[in-house]
């Protein structure tokens, strides 16, 4: 099973649960789908804090945990199950960053179905501002979608630097702090100097997002796999 945070970054790893490739592209057809997505993302779902811990049992033990998911018709994967993600040493320093700076937090949601709903649109416009070749361009569609978003501005003091960041409102729903932690990332992404390597695939019907980390910066496929596909292609098109 393809697992979900490749890169690590959510405006990224979102996008790509579309996969044209598989017979259903849906690769988050389900809350349970979207509960896995949270854990590899580190924007781990769980019950209401309140069920979690109360005067009268304490902290309720993993199995506990498992069995109030069950009532609510959830299932998460154990921290066990999950896989080790490959990870660009560029992309992790601005994976940490972005933690530290718009974490989803655990401990305040239980997923339902229109979480699933708000969180591919939320995937669905991520996908219309990476679809959008020229970086200028791309750029506006960033700052038109961060202008719709009820975001507030949080300075940070990290290593005593201070840094102005994107943060939800208190009480946000996961889709809104999923958009939120993106367009943080995206803004990370532009400040690395890589903005104008963010791309889509360009091998159809292939449309996963990704950073050319290539030294000339003219990859235009998201992996080995594509590439091969469309030199394929392309030679059968030459000999027909």
């Amino acid at each position: 099973m393809r697992q979900y945070a490749e890169t690590g970054l959510v405006a990224i790893d979102l996008v790509n649960t579309w996969d044209e490739y598989l017979d259903d592209p849906e690769r988050l057809p389900d809350v349970a789908s979207l509960h896995r997505f949270c854990q590899e993302l580190t924007c781990e779902p769980a019950t209401p804090r309140e069920r979690e811990e109360s005067p009268e049992t304490g902290p309720l033990t993993q199995e506990a945990r498992d069995a109030a998911l069950l009532d609510v018709g959830q299932r998460a994967l154990t921290g066990a199950a999950r896989a080790a993600a490959p990870v660009d040493a560029r992309d992790r320093a601005l994976m940490e960053g972005v933690r530290e700076a718009a974490a989803v937090e655990a401990g305040d949601i239980a997923l339902a179905e229109g979480d699933l709903v708000a969180v591919r649109e939320v995937r669905g416009r991520l996908r219309d501002v990476l679809a959008v070749a020229d970086p200028g361009g791309r750029a506006a569609a960033l700052a038109r979608w961060a202008s719709e978003l009820p975001v507030r501005a949080l300075v940070e003091a990290g290593d005593g630097v201070p840094r102005l960041r994107p943060a939800p409102p208190d009480g946000a729903d996961l889709a809104l702090r999923l958009a939120v932690r993106a367009v943080t990332e995206l803004l990370d992404v532009a400040a690395a100097g890589d903005w104008d390597r963010l791309r889509l695939c360009a091998a159809r019907p292939c449309r996963d997002a990704f950073i050319d980390r290539s030294r000339p910066g003219r990859r235009q496929f998201c992996s080995t796999r594509c590439a091969n596909r469309a030199h394929a292609a392309a030679s059968r098109a030459r000999h027909r």
